[in-house]
């Protein structure tokens, strides 16, 4: 049995779970999350509590369990509390700025990069700091993993895009005549 599969899911206040067929929707005042759960995986909603039980043994349906389980954990924390990543930007010029539904990157390069923010994303850009918020934590990943694509930290100054406490290994660099 799958240890994470198994473990109940626990609905807070002002979360409202649906179960409609297989389709499983999540709403609060944050916002709506849906997710259609595989024919081999059975959900029961009961006492505000979510259980996922799996119809057979075979190693299709154990490798779902565990995963459908936490998808759907994730859409309740997602519209109960929400997701956030935090970027740091490093090096002399490097910095961030909102402009409308476009985040605007300047870092090192000879034009200016403009990032289109995807539908459920609000970003916050304090020059060096980018923070991302939604309640899709698939989506707060990507669109963190994207920025940091622009500029990834190289490793011998360390200047670039960084997640918020990511180390970045230094290297020496070359030496001058021995």
């Amino acid at each position: 049995m799958s240890r994470i599969g198994k473990s109940p899911i626990s609905i807070p206040d002002g979360v409202k779970v649906q179960l409609d067929d297989n389709l499983m929707k999540v709403s609060s005042a944050k916002g709506l999350q849906s997710w259609y759960i595989h024919d081999n995986i059975k959900a029961n909603i009961k006492d505000n509590t979510i259980t996922l039980d799996r119809i057979d043994d075979t190693s299709f349906s154990r490798s779902l369990h565990g995963t459908t389980r936490q998808i759907i954990n994730n859409m309740v924390i997602g519209v109960s509390d929400g997701f956030e990543k935090e970027l740091e930007i490093i090096g002399v010029g490097y910095q961030a700025t909102l402009e409308g539904k476009r985040l605007r990157l300047q870092i090192g390069y000879s034009h200016d990069i403009y990032f289109e923010l995807p539908e459920g994303i609000k970003i916050t850009a304090d020059r060096t700091i980018i923070k991302i918020n939604g309640i899709d934590k698939q989506l707060v990943g990507s669109v963190a993993s994207k920025i940091r694509s622009f500029r990834k930290p190289e490793p011998y100054k360390g200047k670039g895009i960084r997640y918020k406490g990511e180390n970045i290994k230094i290297k020496q660099g070359k030496t001058v005549g021995e």
